[in-house]
């Protein structure tokens, strides 16, 4: 079977079509942040990260996120910078630094919040709530495979919780 081949394993085709979901959500990042300058798009990923797990070491952050350290100090920076992130000294340890959302930051999240329900509302409102909750239990419990699969420690942890 060639690299190309149309009798591709339905899996193939599975991997294909989440490449895409996650080209068009990135579409739409790209384009519902045009107006946010000096912010990159995963700087808000970010901060949705903190605001759904709460204050963490910009270390546990990078680990969580898939990226090197440096990767969210620029982030971090940059919502610093923002006034959308508040920063305190580790308590057991003063050179780490702890990040949380601000208040400012919880306001942004919220409005961007409702951009993105609305783009969904407007992609999807012909698909019924049980339509939408069995994708996301297909979902879920294929990334969990591919967590078990993958056997790293860090893939292993399950973000979405």
């Amino acid at each position: 079977m060639g690299f190309d081949d149309t009798g591709d394993d339905v899996r193939v085709e599975l991997m294909r079509e989440l490449k895409t979901a996650s080209q068009l959500q990135h579409a739409w990042i790209m384009q519902a942040w045009q107006d946010q300058p000096g912010l990159h798009p995963a700087a808000a990923m970010l901060l949705s990260d903190l605001a759904k797990n709460g204050e963490a070491r910009p270390s546990e952050l990078a680990k969580r996120r898939f990226v090197d350290l440096s990767v969210v100090s620029r982030q971090i920076t940059q919502l610093s910078a923002a006034g959308l992130v508040d920063r305190r000294p580790a308590p057991e340890d003063g050179r780490a630094s702890l990040v949380s959302v601000s208040e400012k930051g919880r306001e942004e999240l919220a409005r961007w919040r409702a951009n993105y329900l609305e783009f969904m509302e407007q992609a999807l409102g012909g698909w019924d709530d049980e339509r939408v909750t069995d994708l996301i239990g297909r979902l879920a419990e294929m990334n969990a495979d591919l967590r078990r699969a993958l056997g790293s420690a860090a893939c292993l942890a399950d973000t979405t919780k």
